[in-house]
């Protein structure tokens, strides 16, 4: 979600932790007009207020008016990024969240998971699982040579189960990681999400459907109840004129032809 230019300014001066009046001190520029400029009913800010600003907190006015995410970096050549045509296409597309997929690579443990995948991809870590795997079988052969102990024998067992599948041990590592920074990315925007409210649309449409399908109801009154819910009409609100017209444009419906969902007929 994309911050104003309010919330832009505001975190920023939080990010020092500074006061409106020690940042008024340090940019010469009023306490009231700084916090105007941070109200939710902000307005204007002049074109002198916002070099200041962007100056002051080492960013680029792009960043601070919401043309771009970029603070620090406004001129950065994709050379420089290494960057393939399909990742520049990708971001360009708008198929993906880049400001959660500037996040999760921007986390702290993002490194690890990079270094695990390339272990995986390149399979550096497949040799040093072989050579250990091949001490757990020359150990496994020893003993079964010298005391034929049984495939059920505990210690036996053990050593069998210390045998490393390479391929599962590397994804469970990658997943782990990626568990990981799911969960803190997931925690950084709790308060971004919205409760789902009780009483959802969904349900009515759910509780009308099944009016609908009731042996006992009139089908009629049933559907045309259906069709007002969908169109969060109250049917009993409805006037006889309303209601007679209703069923009037609602008789093209199928739902009036067929009302009652037949699961089967007895012949």
């Amino acid at each position: 979600m994309e911050l104003s230019i309010q919330e832009r300014l505001k975190d920023l001066r939080v990010e020092r932790g500074l006061t409106l009046e020690q940042l008024e001190e340090q940019v010469n520029l009023s306490k009231s007009a700084l916090g105007s400029y941070e109200a939710k009913d902000f307005k204007d800010i002049s074109h002198y207020a916002i070099i200041k600003l962007a100056k002051f907190y080492g960013v680029t006015a792009d960043y601070l008016l919401g043309l771009s995410e970029t603070k620090n970096h406004p001129n950065t050549d994709f050379a420089d990024l290494r960057l393939s045509d399909d990742m520049i296409e990708l971001l360009k597309s708008g198929r993906v969240d880049n400001s959660l997929l500037c996040e999760l690579a921007a986390h702290p443990d993002f490194p690890r998971l990079m270094a695990d995948l390339e272990i995986y991809v390149n399979g550096v870590a497949g040799k040093q699982v072989q050579s250990a795997n091949a001490i757990v079988d020359a150990v496994s052969a020893t003993i079964m040579k010298q005391h034929n102990p049984g495939l059920t024998d505990p210690q036996l067992r053990q050593l069998i189960a210390a045998h490393i599948d390479d391929d599962s041990f590397c994804r469970y590592v990658i997943q782990q990681d990626i568990n990981s920074i799911a969960l803190d990315l997931r925690e950084a925007h709790r308060d971004d999400f919205f409760s789902v409210p009780e009483d959802t649309p969904l349900k009515g449409l759910l509780q009308a459907a099944d009016e609908v399908a009731r042996e006992d109801s009139d089908p009629e009154q049933a559907s045309l109840a259906f069709i007002c819910k969908r169109l969060r009409l109250n049917y009993k609100k409805l006037s006889e004129e309303e209601k007679k017209w209703l069923k009037k444009i609602s008789e093209k419906s199928d739902l009036l032809k067929n009302p009652n969902p037949q699961r089967g007929k007895r012949g």
